[in-house]
Parts: C-alpha cells; sequence; structure tokens
C-alpha cells in the first residue's frame, strides 16, 4: 500500500518536514518514491506548499494520506475542507430505538 505522510528533516528542536509518497511498510524517515510537498510548523504563520496535481494523482492510484497530510491538504487548498460530523446524542438514540 502506497502512503502519503510527513517526513521528518531538520535538526533537534528545529523540526521541518517533507510530504512524501512512500510505500507503507517503510520507516518514517526512509525510502521514498516522490517528494510532493514540504511543512514548515517552525515560521509564524507555519509554511505549507504541497504539489497539488502530483497529490491529487497519487490519490487517484490508490494512495492513502496520514491524517496530519489530509489537513495539511485541506489549509493548503488541494482538497476541500471537510466538516467534522457532529456526534449524535444518547438520547435520540433511545428515543429512536422505541420503548414497549
Amino acid at each position: 500500500m502506497v502512503k502519503i505522510r510527513l517526513r521528518r528533516i531538520g535538526k533537534k528542536g528545529q523540526p521541518s518536514y517533507r510530504v512524501v509518497v512512500t510505500d507503507a511498510r517503510s520507516p518514517r524517515d526512509g525510502r521514498f518514491i516522490e517528494n510532493i510537498g514540504s511543512y514548515d510548523p517552525m515560521r509564524e504563520p507555519s509554511f505549507v506548499e504541497i504539489d497539488g496535481p502530483r497529490a491529487l494523482e497519487w490519490i487517484g492510484k490508490g494512495a492513502q494520506p496520514s491524517q496530519a497530510v489530509t489537513r495539511l491538504m485541506e489549509i493548503a487548498g488541494v482538497i476541500p475542507r471537510q466538516e467534522s460530523a457532529p456526534a449524535s446524542k444518547p438520547a435520540a438514540r433511545a428515543q429512536a430505538g422505541g420503548s414497549s
């Protein structure tokens, strides 16, 4: 399985990341297939750069982005933001079940 995930670069205490396409079995900072972007959380505001067409091409081929990369893609405007589903209330479920 192919994943799109973050690869940590930078020295201790100053992280920066590359957005890479890699085999899911590879270690976090190990071998990768393609570098498609970068993320620097130390800048103010944080810097996000992702090659949108390449990312969408890999997703079309079946690559699965990690949660962090999905969030960064939403920030960069590569994919539309997804609203989180509201939590269902326990009382609503009890009423829907019907009582005898």
